[in-house]
């Protein structure tokens, strides 16, 4: 059973989220007190994390930046104001897998967890011998489906689960333009909306990871389009 870990002030809403979760199968803890929910986190007994932007004393961004800052993969559901753009894109930033706007309909919450939940491991009667020993490498990149690593040459990333993925999916279509849209079904399970540019912000996120310069980018831009992790034999 996977067991999620919620960090919220509103003890309230705490008990409202947890009932809707534990009736989907999972088991569901929750604090109301970031601290408290940080040594939680440091346990690593947890398979994904529900966040809450706005807390007194130290917000949910505070939090996530503790978190990252950790030797620590743990996928970050964030929990943001309703129409916050704001809160979104440093959510994003700081290294949040996905986000949710409240009020929210508990349906979607739990539809948001499952997806997080496929992309960040995949159970071991499903997994595919591929899925779960295959190496992928393009240049001197070099990612391990089944470690869920990544090495640079022979400098390791810190990547989230979400980059992780993505760069997966560009590294499996490398030298093919791959959508928003696409990278977006594939990776969170959902469609993006029109002014949504989470992609965006992972995608540069994993480009300053890469160490990539001007000039040299391995995964590029194509104008209205999308993104294609360039082959080395076409790098310039």
């Amino acid at each position: 059973m996977e067991r999620l870990l919620i960090i919220d002030d509103d003890v309230e809403l705490c008990a409202l989220v947890r009932e809707n979760i534990e009736s989907e199968g999972f088991e569901v803890e929750a604090v109301h007190e970031p601290e408290q929910g940080l040594t939680k986190v440091r346990s690593g007994i947890y398979s994904l994390l529900i966040l809450d932007v706005m807390m007194p004393g130290m917000s949910g961004f505070d939090v996530l930046r503790k978190i990252r800052a950790m030797p620590s993969t743990l996928p970050v559901l964030l929990l943001t104001a309703r129409g916050d753009e704001v809160d979104r894109i440093v959510g994003l930033e700081l290294g949040a897998d996905d986000y949710l706007a409240k009020p929210f309909h508990p349906r979607e919450l739990v539809a948001r967890i499952r997806a997080i939940l496929r992309r960040t491991h995949t159970p071991a009667t499903e997994a595919t011998p591929e899925r779960q020993m295959g190496m992928l490498q393009v240049g001197d990149v070099e990612l391990d489906r089944g470690t869920r690593s990544v090495m640079r040459g022979k400098r390791a990333l810190e990547l989230t689960a979400l980059e992780f993925d993505i760069l997966r999916h560009l590294l499996e279509n490398a030298g093919r333009v791959v959508s928003r849209d696409q990278l977006a079904e594939a990776v969170m399970g959902k469609t993006l909306s029109p002014f949504d540019r989470s992609i965006d912000m992972h995608i540069s996120k994993i480009r300053r990871k890469l160490g990539e310069r001007p000039g040299r980018q391995l995964i590029k831009t194509i104008r209205n389009a999308g993104y294609i992790f360039v082959l080395a034999s076409a790098r310039g």
